[in-house]
């Protein structure tokens, strides 16, 4: 087995190629807006969701050619919610993933519908006839994708992040918003990773569900406690915007050395139901120190 770094090298270009294919051509009209869309989505970013559905699709025997059709439909998502995010009526930022951001590099009109058509072309995919044998199961990555994008999900976990700026949240409301904006589209990219495999079994389904809920929350702590430690340069996007913002995180609510305890603490919530599954479940193990640790 290969190590992890080169394998996630291997993984990140295999899909960078996959985004390239499915995303329309920048020469064909409206040039700008195809241009745009290849802006947003190609040349940056860890492609940590796709990771997760390749790392949870290996341990289910998924073919790779299916789980690159699930990870580009959530790294599609993944790559709207960032250009809306980071527009002047949502978090106005300027940097994104060491460029300008899409409406700063473009406008905000074209930000706009570069977020809409990324997201309508992630469903487009999902939808590809080659993606599953039975309709049924195809049907439920589809809902198990809106629901995570969607009110219930990651855009509703934004609309309550904008609507706490400025006000104090107890530990357990703060989990209650990251579930939602972050760990929900974390979770749909390792369950809809699992579902293209051939035959599913409900075990590891639930495993991989309980690994991915952990690990979803994990990212956002380290997310907070990056924020604070770390550099715009090693970020790729603005630091310290959250402080700035007046945003309650998990540094602002616990201070560092109680987030970084959580981030732990989490981390091995999510190893435990893997335990019985060795070596098949080694990339899930791996990409979870990988979430965990890329800071401290």
């Amino acid at each position: 087995m290969t190590d992890f770094q080169s394998w996630a090298r291997h993984t990140q270009q295999r899909m960078e190629q996959v985004l390239d294919t499915l995303l329309p051509p920048a020469d064909i009209a409206p040039q700008k807006l195809h241009e745009a869309m290849r802006y947003a989505v190609l040349g940056g970013g860890k492609r940590v969701r796709a990771l997760l559905a390749h790392a949870a699709g290996e341990l289910c025997g998924a073919p790779k050619e299916k789980v690159d059709i699930a990870a580009s439909a959530v790294e599609l998502i993944h790559a709207y919610s960032l250009v809306h995010d980071d527009m002047p009526c949502m978090d106005d930022d300027d940097l994104r993933r060491g460029k300008p951001s899409c409406h700063k590099q473009y406008d905000d009109a074209t930000a706009l519908l570069v977020g809409d058509a990324l997201q309508t072309l992630a469903f487009q995919s999902l939808a590809t006839p080659q993606l599953c044998t039975h309709a049924n199961r195809q049907l439920e990555m589809l809902n198990l994708l809106a629901i995570a994008s969607g009110s219930r999900g990651m855009a509703g976990g934004q609309a309550i992040d904008l609507a706490s700026v400025g006000k104090e949240l107890d530990q357990s409301e703060l989990e209650y918003m990251h579930i939602h904006k972050t760990g929900a589209l974390i979770r749909a990219a390792a369950l809809l990773g699992a579902y293209c495999a051939d035959d599913v079994d409900a075990e590891r389904i639930n495993a991989i569900d309980h690994y991915a809920q952990s690990i979803g929350l994990a990212f956002q702590v380290v997310d907070d406690i990056l924020d604070a430690e770390a550099d715009s340069e090693t970020l790729g996007k603005t630091a310290g915007k959250d402080a700035e913002s007046n945003k309650p995180t998990y540094v602002t609510i616990l201070g560092i050395d109680r987030a970084k305890q959580l981030a732990q603490e989490l981390l091995e919530n999510a190893l435990t139901p893997l335990a019985s599954y060795g070596e098949d479940a080694t990339r899930l193990h791996q990409l979870a120190q990988f979430i965990t640790q890329r800071s401290f």
